[in-house]
């Protein structure tokens, strides 16, 4: 075969040997997939519909021996590289043009210890996976709220779910984790070898390295919680907004809840009279015994007078797939931003109820994310993620089918995003970062005083920025 034209790190273009790619095939245990092999073009997908790359090579790892091998290519050849695990990053970033993908997504087993009460995750495990094998146990690790996001973008960005007020995010309960660094070598992070990388893990993202395994802490947890899903008109939503968020910041630790505008989905699930009517979605979990959540929960169900109320207690799988059919791989283009609030006051609140309403695409989505709880009982130091005191996070994903319809749905997020910055603390939450045209700049207002910390981590774990396709820190 003919030699592969590369993409390098620095934006340049090389050529591959082929018989470079032949020598990697040698050893490696998984597949090595290029343009013209017959499941290259299901492999270069990925989850969001607007990103369309074709990497030179995707290296699908089937353990730790290949993903060394593969960082060892990128690094040797100067190739720019991509790390896929569930390949949910709304930004792209788990692809490449012209580089190389290094693909964990069949290293996906899970392997839970009841007793010590941990579960240990490859790198390309999605929640689904982790939540199947945990709940046998009638155990839990905070997780997504979508099935099919990959445990590794989840977790070093952050990780919201809806056990997060009761347990905290994800990277709150790693314990330790496996590392393929930059210069080919396989290390432990966790409390006693290399804590300070694993402090950059939690919430630093991608910067370090390719994780092949997590360990997390685990919670007893299910089999059923209570789940509230009940949708209000929209002409209502300055006034479910206030008496949400008046509900929600007197509740206890085990209340998890977000409020979203949002329009009905043309779905089998939901009355076809009401299919695409604007709506403010009220949902909430409790973490506890689903009795004990259906009392608890009640007054979220009488904000207002309701269109349609789904809530019902729930098992914890079924919880977590819940949103699966309304977010398939592929099939929708989206842009999602996102910003941290200390308070919703009356004029955010107006605000969000007014850009709300001039959202271009029905299929878009409007959460507000309650924090504190567990949450807030993290101080800023202890993770890479940073300032945990905000109550609120709000998100603006925007999501639409129609190639012509990208420019203007981008363009009604940024100026949506841009509006309500006056309302935030700066910071945003990175696996929500839009496509990250801000660089540094945002990177530094996101991560405050931890962000000479990171860099330093940078410098020693990535100094020539191989692992740079991500909220990337750059090298000092």
């Amino acid at each position: 075969m003919a030699d592969l034209k590369i993409a390098t790190r620095t934006g340049g273009e090389a050529n591959l040997r082929e018989r470079v790619v032949q020598r990697l095939r040698l050893g490696f245990q998984g597949a090595l997939l290029r343009s013209g092999d017959s499941s290259y073009e299901t492999h270069r997908r990925v989850w969001n519909g607007m990103i369309d790359r074709r990497p030179a090579l995707i290296a699908r790892c089937q353990g730790a021996a290949d993903v060394l091998a593969a960082v060892n290519l990128a690094r040797e050849h100067d190739m720019l590289v991509a790390v896929r695990g569930g390949g949910h990053s709304v930004a792209g970033h788990s692809t490449c043009d012209g580089g190389l993908v290094i693909d964990l997504s069949l290293m996906r087993r899970v392997r839970v210890d009841p007793a010590a009460g941990t579960v240990v995750v490859e790198g390309g495990a999605t929640w689904g996976d982790v939540d199947r094998a945990t709940q046998a146990f009638g155990l839990a690790t905070p997780g997504g709220v979508v099935s099919t996001t990959g445990v590794a973008g989840l977790t070093l960005g952050g990780g919201y779910g809806w056990l997060r007020r009761k347990h905290g995010l994800s990277c709150d309960n790693l314990l330790s984790a496996e590392v393929i660094t930059a210069d080919g070598r396989l290390v432990t992070a966790d409390e006693i070898a290399n804590p300070e990388l694993l402090w950059g893990l939690k919430g630093g993202g991608g910067n370090f390295g390719v994780v092949t395994s997590f360990r997390f802490r685990l919670h007893p947890v299910g089999p059923e919680l209570m789940y509230v899903a009940t949708m209000y008109p929209a002409e209502k939503a300055g006034a479910v907004l206030r008496a949400w968020r008046d509900v929600v910041s007197a509740s206890g630790d085990e209340i998890t809840s977000d409020a979203s505008l949002w329009s009905v989905p043309a779905m089998p699930d939901f009355p076809a009279e009401l299919h695409g009517r604007p709506i403010v979605l009220v949902e909430a979990v409790y973490a506890g015994a689903a009795g004990d959540g259906e009392r608890a929960l009640q007054p979220l169900r009488r904000l207002a007078e309701p269109l349609l109320d789904l809530s019902g207690p729930l098992p914890y799988v079924a919880l977590n797939s819940a949103l699966d059919a309304m977010f398939p791989a592929g099939r929708y283009r989206s842009y999602w931003k996102s910003l941290y609030m200390n308070d919703l006051g009356p004029e955010a609140i107006d605000a969000i109820v007014a850009w709300g309403v001039e959202r271009p695409s029905s299929r878009s989505l409007i959460p507000i994310r309650h924090l504190g709880g567990a949450i807030g009982r993290v101080g800023p130091g202890d993770t890479a993620l940073g300032d945990r005191r905000p109550a609120y996070m709000l998100s603006i994903d925007s999501t639409w089918e129609a190639p012509a319809d990208t420019e203007k749905n981008i363009a009604w997020t940024r100026s949506f995003w841009s509006a309500m910055e006056r309302f935030s603390t700066g910071a945003v939450y990175f696996n929500f970062p839009g496509l990250l045209e801000e660089g540094e700049v945002l990177l530094r207002r996101a991560f405050g005083a931890n962000y000479a910390r990171l860099v330093a981590l940078k410098n020693k774990y990535d100094p020539f920025n191989v692992f740079r396709l991500n909220q990337n820190i750059k090298p000092g």
